[in-house]
């Protein structure tokens, strides 16, 4: 069983994929009402099976292009990391919130932000702090030594069995609600050939 703070990191992934679900789940049920006050279940199954097809090719680019994803990410964490300033735009916060939750500095490791604009002008940001309240400036001895990519991967990496067993759960309920759909379809379009 993971630690509790290991615990308290991922309990926001989860979180966020179940609120996706549930509005996933709920936009489905809705087009379905409608489409069954509308009488047109046959072009409700084609909508379905659209959408399957194109999350499952969404699927297969992801797992071919998540190299690519890796360093894209690295990348764009690196920029981040050159343009911060600690007045609050979205990429520092962001930076600042990745470091103070994994307990982690710079991309590789805290030597990073040797090569940036901000530590030249104040030295290491408060988020690479091992304790709180420190006010690292300069010395390396007190800030957190392990970089945040290597970090982010490994969450990202233990969470993909949790995101392949919900896509592997949501891809059923499409697919049988497919099935359901055009067997409807089909009934419904039996029956009105038996009443003329």
């Amino acid at each position: 069983m993971a630690s509790p703070s290991r615990r308290l990191q991922t309990k926001p992934v989860i979180t966020c994929f179940k609120s996706v679900l549930l509005i996933y789940t709920f936009i489905f049920w809705i087009t379905g009402v409608i489409l069954l006050a509308v009488g047109i279940w046959g072009k409700y199954a084609m909508f379905l099976t659209l959408i399957f097809l194109v999350e499952l090719v969404a699927a297969i680019v992801g797992f071919v292009f998540r190299h690519e994803i890796k360093n894209s990410f690295k990348n764009n964490y690196d920029k981040a990391l050159k343009q911060y300033n600690a007045t609050g735009d979205y990429r520092s916060d962001a930076v600042d919130k990745i470091q103070n939750t994994l307990h982690c500095c710079g991309v590789t490791n805290y030597r990073d932000w040797k090569d940036t604009n901000y530590y030249s002008e104040k030295g290491f940001p408060k988020s690479c702090c091992k304790l709180e309240g420190c006010s690292p400036q300069r010395d390396a001895d007190k800030v957190n030594n392990e970089g945040c990519f290597i970090k982010v991967m490994t969450i990202i990496e233990s969470e993909m069995g949790v995101v392949a067993g919900i896509s592997f759960g949501v891809a059923c309920f499409q697919l049988i609600g497919i099935f359901l759909a055009y067997c409807l379809s089909r009934a419904i379009t039996n029956n009105q050939y038996e009443i003329v």
